[in-house]
């Protein structure tokens, strides 16, 4: 599949920035795309539109969660090992764009009174990069994900 480009369809359809790029994982994370939408509502808009860290890139570190995470807390490296990822995959971001805030990213993009959601319209689109974001951050969760395959029991002994 490609991720990027169903996480630019779902970006368009309407689905906030970092619920298209997780949205574009659900089936991988076994998920359905309500579920999906509803665990990365949040995240949209660098956090609900406070311009924080970069949805796009929110929702490909959540979607690493579910795919390569870890939940034993008695191996400290397996913590370990996850934040590479996580680090390796906001890094990839930052060279590409120069940065991973939402506020820098846009900082030519005027904000609605409040924080309100914008209608999406052509002009939203054309202005905003969120759209090519979204395409790369999903690109770079795939790319992360093929080159580093979960970890199986047998691997760790």
């Amino acid at each position: 599949m490609d991720h990027a480009k169903r996480a630019q369809e779902l970006f368009y359809r309407g689905y906030n920035c970092a619920q298209a790029v997780f949205c574009a994982f659900a089936a991988e994370m076994g998920l359905d795309l309500d579920t999906a939408a509803r665990l990365s509502s949040s995240f949209g808009g660098g956090l609900g539109r406070l311009r924080e860290l970069c949805g796009a890139l929110a929702g490909a570190e959540l979607a690493l969660g579910m795919l390569r995470g870890y939940s034993d807390l008695t191996d400290p490296a397996l913590k370990s090992e996850h934040y590479r990822r996580v680090r390796l995959l906001a890094e990839d971001f930052r060279t590409r764009n120069g940065m991973y805030l939402c506020r820098e990213l846009l900082r030519d993009v005027p904000t609605t009174p409040g924080g309100e959601p914008e209608p999406r319209t052509p002009e939203f689109y054309a202005r905003r990069p969120c759209l090519r974001l979204v395409g790369e951050a999903a690109a770079a969760l795939e790319a992360l994900l093929a080159r580093e395959p979960a970890e199986t029991p047998e691997k760790r002994t």
